[in-house]
């Protein structure tokens, strides 16, 4: 592992990507994700400062990180948040920094999250009928999200990402759908396979709806042109009519991207990971707080990346599913 320049794994892969989760909690109950009474959240001593996160993004930023998205949980649930998001620009006035969210509180916070220094939001969305929505999130929440999602639009949190996690029996006949509002509003809709990170530990391979059908389905009734992309994991694809709006597929699970992939992840108590599915996590909130100096967290965080796998292994019959689920590890 090299002990100065960029961050570059055992593999060659540059990591320039972090996902920093600012909460563990959530205001929905996605059933994919956690049951419906919640988890039990973290004390909030043990979850880090906006100081903390600020001088965490700052060595990363030192290290070659160039785009940052902005996790939970549900971060918007975090106090202040727009106050955090600032400081994450002072920090690093080039990066891309974005944020992942259910879309519940944008209506109130899309323009004072812009105005602070976000440029894009993503939003995760996995039914477009109120009934179905409700009955996935727990919530009765469409309406409010949908409004969330035009004032990200007017806020010029844009391009518009929307999430939709697609899950056999559930809600895999609604893709041509999606495909529909993308080209109706503009978003790109991105497709992810139903990955095993739920709470319960009840995924099932069987439910898993394969990205090459999704884009198959969706090419029939609206045919696709694919676009070239880099590190990003969706296999992106545009209307070949001209239409506004994109699809994209994030295959996880059938066509994992492992080999290009340049992501780290902190968890909302300073955990830090080198993939969503690692299953050890090395303390940087503990050294901090116990005084280590910038070069000490920068060998952890190196010596951590050069531990990064060659892929993730769910398509191998050694695979563990990691102990904690995607709301407390940080999407």
């Amino acid at each position: 592992m090299p002990l100065e320049g960029p961050l570059i794994d055992t593999f060659g892969r540059v990591a320039d990507d972090l996902r920093i989760s600012v909460t563990d909690r959530c205001n929905f109950r996605c059933t994919f994700c956690m049951p419906a009474e919640g988890l039990d959240w973290l004390p909030k001593a043990e979850i880090l400062s906006f100081e903390e996160l600020t001088r965490l993004l700052s060595l990363f930023v030192r290290l070659g990180v160039r785009s940052l998205k902005i996790t939970g949980g549900e971060p918007t649930v975090r106090a202040d948040l727009p106050k955090l998001v600032g400081m994450f620009r002072e920090v690093g006035p080039e990066l891309d920094i974005s944020i992942t969210t259910n879309g519940l509180l944008l209506d109130r916070l899309a323009r004072p999250l812009a105005d602070a220094g976000l440029d894009r939001a993503t939003v995760s969305f996995h039914s477009l009928r109120p009934h179905r929505f409700e009955q996935m999130t727990r919530r009765d929440s469409l309406d409010k999200v949908l409004r969330g999602l035009k004032a990200a639009k007017v806020a010029g949190l844009s391009p518009i990402k929307i999430n939709c996690v697609v899950i056999a029996g559930t809600n895999q006949d609604e893709v041509v759908s999606f495909a529909e509002w993308a080209r109706e509003t503009d978003y790109d809709v991105r497709f992810i396979e139903y990955m095993p990170l739920d709470a319960e530990h009840a995924w099932e391979r069987d439910k898993v709806v394969a990205g090459t059908w999704i884009l198959e389905e969706i090419h029939a009734h609206y045919p696709l042109q694919p676009e070239s992309h880099g590190s990003e994991p969706a296999a992106v694809y545009r209307f070949a009519d001209g239409a506004p709006g994109r699809i994209g597929v994030i295959a996880s699970v059938t066509d994992p991207f492992c080999d290009t992939c340049n992501r780290l992840r902190i968890t909302a108590e300073g955990q830090f990971r080198n993939c969503l599915f690692a299953l050890d996590e090395t303390d940087l909130r503990g050294p901090m707080r116990a005084g280590a100096d910038d070069d000490a967290l920068e060998r952890l965080i190196r010596e951590n990346v050069g531990r990064k796998w060659s892929g993730h292994r769910i398509n191998h019959d050694d695979f563990v599913q990691p102990a904690r689920s995607m709301s407390m590890i940080g999407g």
